[in-house]
């Protein structure tokens, strides 16, 4: 909201993302920030329809291999998941019928489903982002350290 103090500009980075990211500013990190429990594994939701379910059961598996997906970031997994399903049904539509269909008068019309295509695109970018789902947000993360190697020929 423009002139509302704390509201406006940018949405401040979480503390564990600047912490992954190397905090590049090198500005004071937020000690009292919540640090909520990276889950280790996590079932679908039922009402999740097979792609979406599909969808889940990959993303879940990296998310929380890299120890990024907490309870707290669900529903955002979900949503990501939900849009990807829109996206392939819609998707499967245009294929199907063309890009452009005869509308009610029987003239010739862009496909309706290529606006579901476009908004379930933009909800994947989103909510893909804020898990580090992209190439984009997830450069911006180091993840956990890797083990030093014991391969004697490391520093030849």
């Amino acid at each position: 909201m423009p002139g509302v103090s704390g509201r406006s500009g940018r949405r401040p980075k979480p503390t564990e993302l600047k912490k992954l990211g190397g905090n590049a500013g090198k500005r004071a990190l937020n000690k009292n920030e919540p640090a909520f429990t990276p889950i280790t594994g996590v079932d679908p939701p039922e009402w999740l329809d097979e792609i979406a379910s599909t969808m889940w059961q990959m993303a879940a598996k990296e998310l929380c291999a890299q120890k990024v997906l907490c309870a707290t970031d669900l529903h955002n997994l979900e949503l990501f998941c939900i849009a990807y399903s829109n996206f392939r049904a819609a998707q499967e539509v245009v294929a199907d019928k063309g890009i452009v269909v005869t509308g009610a008068t029987g003239g010739p019309i862009k496909n309706p489903a290529l606006t579901v295509v476009s908004e379930a695109g933009r909800q994947m970018a989103t909510f893909g982002g804020m898990l580090g789902l992209d190439p984009g947000s997830r450069q911006r993360l180091t993840g956990p350290q890797k083990k030093n190697s014991d391969n004697p020929f490391k520093n030849l």
